[in-house]
């Protein structure tokens, strides 16, 4: 007994000792639970405004990661192994009923990740996968980001436009901001793709038409990690189409997660 103990945030909560939460719920309901993952420095801030234009039967989670938003004081992890195995033991709490995961970048890996832990430690799968502006975890990952030094770092932040130009230009932000980002794009240099069965749960694959990071090599090759059905969509915008096309992309996850439910 170390003496720490869990805490309840956003209604959920979670009974493992010594753990923040890693779930905040965005929106409560009824229906099948969707579960997302940020993109790397993102927080749950990404998924709140999905709140006000999905269908009032969806309840929406989103997993806070050590380091940013109400865990800033934590450090950052560094390893996606880590994440993994924090996350499945803390997502416990919300698997009472059907979840969709949805992960966009790194988000889209930890989400595989986590599905492939999960159905290692619980026989569990999410009913469906959504994998968003990330490329299959077989790709060859290219240049590595997270140790380089600061202005070769921020410079490739600037190319992604996920961070706003005035975050970026402003020091004291970016020193806040920087391990967090270091980390997450740690967890993708770092990460190493080890062969297993694919999936049963179906996979959706999201990406932008104008992403120059991601192209669609890279996005159809998650094809070969289900049994189930898989099905690939193209939005305007770059990598953070996400942003771009929110309501293209609320639609197209809501017309799955209302298929998912008449299946149960």
């Amino acid at each position: 007994m170390d003496g720490r103990t869990g805490r309840e945030d956003g209604g959920i909560m979670l009974t493992t000792a010594g753990r923040q939460s890693w779930i905040v719920t965005c929106r409560r309901a009824e229906g099948v639970r969707v579960v997302g993952i940020p993109y790397a420095g993102g927080g749950p801030a990404m998924f709140r405004s999905w709140a006000q234009e999905l269908p009032s039967n969806i309840e929406l989670c989103a997993v806070q990661l050590p380091g940013r938003e109400g865990r800033m004081k934590e450090e950052p992890i560094r390893d996606l192994r880590d994440v993994v195995d924090e996350l499945a033991e803390a997502i416990t709490g919300v698997l009472d009923r059907p979840i969709v995961l949805f992960g966009h970048s790194i988000g889209g890996l930890i989400a595989f990740e986590l599905t492939r832990e999960l159905r290692r430690r619980y026989g569990f799968e999410p009913v469906h996968l959504f994998v968003s502006g990330c490329p299959a975890p077989q790709s060859s990952i290219g240049e590595l980001l997270y140790d380089l030094p600061d202005a070769e770092f921020l410079e490739h932040m600037r190319r992604f436009n996920g961070t706003p130009k005035e975050v970026l230009e402003h020091p004291e932000l970016m020193q806040l901001l920087l391990p967090v980002l270091r980390a997450d794009f740690a967890l993708r240099d770092t990460y190493e793709y080890r062969e297993e069965p694919p999936l049963d749960c179906p996979i959706s694959c999201f990406g932008g038409m104008d992403d120059r990071e991601v192209d669609f090599a890279k996005l159809e090759g998650w094809r070969r990690h289900t049994n189930g059905s898989f099905e690939w969509t193209m939005f305007q915008g770059d990598h953070f189409f996400v942003r771009s096309s929110q309501t293209a992309v609320l639609d197209a996850l809501s017309l799955v997660c209302t298929r998912a439910t008449a299946q149960v």
